[in-house]
């Protein structure tokens, strides 16, 4: 099964982003198969993790070395507690993004239902 495309939703300088304006993808367990977040940003990529009834792990995938260096240090597991939502990130370039520039997430079965959604903090700020 192929990874599910995670579209960026951009945080505004000196503004908001009503939560109901954020994209929010449904959550696609499994490993292998979780979600893609293509042209990844890493350092300025936060995660929104709202869980289901069950909750669980939420996996960042390290890199591909090269151009991730530090991808030794190995995944970033994150417990996402039952009926909650978890904030992830930002995170290192030189640990998570792969060589095709993307980051990758992997969601354990059971955090399904749930929605996962990709915010980029904006330059400069």
């Amino acid at each position: 099964m192929a990874r599910t495309a995670v579209a960026y939703s951009n945080l505004l300088p000196n503004a908001n982003v009503a939560d109901s304006a954020l994209t929010a993808v449904t959550l696609n367990p499994g490993t292998n198969n979780g979600h893609r977040i293509a042209s990844a940003e890493p350092e300025r990529t936060v995660l929104r993790v709202a869980a289901g009834a069950t909750g669980g792990n939420i996996t960042i995938k390290a890199g591909a070395n090269p151009p991730a260096i530090a991808a030794s240090m190995g995944d970033l597991v994150v417990n996402v507690a039952a009926n909650t939502i978890q904030w992830i990130g930002p995170f290192e370039s030189g640990r998570f993004i792969q060589n095709d520039g993307s980051m990758l997430v992997d969601v354990a079965a059971a955090v399904v239902p749930g929605t996962i959604t990709a915010l980029r903090i904006p330059r400069g700020v």
